[in-house]
């Protein structure tokens, strides 16, 4: 993309809809690229400091139509984060995360104005799975009530972060919700059959919770795992009550994912959670 991207129309003074060399038309986000542009006239890609561009269709529809709801004040400003998010990750941002964010703290913004509170049941997990993706979104949300004079709840920023977690991995944010909502599951599971209160602070929560997120990543993707028959006679006989609980909580993995587990993630599992049992209840 060098110089021949010629304007079609100014949507505001930080969104162009151009036409690329094979008159393709596309979405150009940056800061300030509209302004005292006219159709017909070329934007050049150092007259700003980062393009956005939006290619796919449905995205350039959605976005056009996001912004006939939002001003134009907090449309300049999500994007000024999302430039952000894209400098503190060395990944390159999925388009989509322009209509998803904007989308998302458009209507957390209205809701705060109008009263409404949104729970978030899985910011623990949130911060636990997703660290860094968590510490962008709470500068996130710092800058939203600081620039609009506002204060999100802190729920804001475990959906943000799912936002950012999607936006860098190209993984839809409702698989996202979904993998979270079921290990706040299992958890919840593993707390009642233990009859523990586990503290999320301790090494054994962080370890499990991990475990348990790549374990739902390689039973969705179909991985194989070689049986480990000898380890697993043994942990059945040494730790009963943490064996059969991981089976349960793989039961439960199995119905949600609607896929097939290796019975190796027994093994890891039930040493898991003997840890997290051994040392949570001291």
């Amino acid at each position: 993309m060098k110089n021949n991207l010629q304007v079609k129309k100014v949507l505001n003074n930080n969104v162009v809809i151009v036409s690329d060399s094979l008159n393709k038309e596309i979405i150009v986000i940056g800061k300030g690229i509209g302004f005292a542009k006219k159709q017909g006239d070329f934007i050049f890609d150092d007259q700003v400091d980062k393009l956005f561009v939006l290619k796919d269709e449905n995205e350039q529809k959605q976005y056009r139509t996001l912004l006939t709801y939002i001003d134009e004040k907090t449309a300049e400003l999500i994007n000024d984060i999302i430039l952000h998010i894209g400098n503190r990750f060395e990944n390159k941002l999925n388009e989509h995360i322009h209509v998803a964010l904007t989308d998302h703290i458009a209507f957390a913004v209205k809701r705060y104005q109008q009263g409404m509170d949104i729970k978030n049941p899985f910011l623990t997990e949130t911060q636990t799975l997703y660290p860094k993706e968590f510490t962008v979104a709470e500068e996130v949300i710092e800058v939203v009530n600081r620039k609009l004079n506002i204060h999100l709840p802190e729920g804001e920023i475990g959906f943000v972060a799912l936002h950012i977690h999607s936006g860098i991995t190209n993984k839809s944010v409702t698989d996202i919700k979904k993998h979270s909502e079921l290990i706040n599951t299992l958890i919840n599971m593993t707390q009642q059959s233990l009859g523990l209160s586990i503290d999320t602070k301790s090494i054994n929560y962080l370890r499990l919770v991990r475990h348990l997120r790549h374990a739902i990543e390689r039973i969705s993707m179909g991985e194989k795992m070689e049986d480990q028959e000898r380890l697993a006679k043994v942990l059945k006989e040494e730790y009963p009550v943490c064996y059969n609980l991981a089976w349960k909580l793989i039961k439960v993995m199995q119905n949600a994912l609607n896929k097939p587990v290796p019975h190796a993630e027994a093994v890891y599992l039930t040493m898991h959670l003997q840890r997290l049992s051994r040392y949570d209840n001291e």
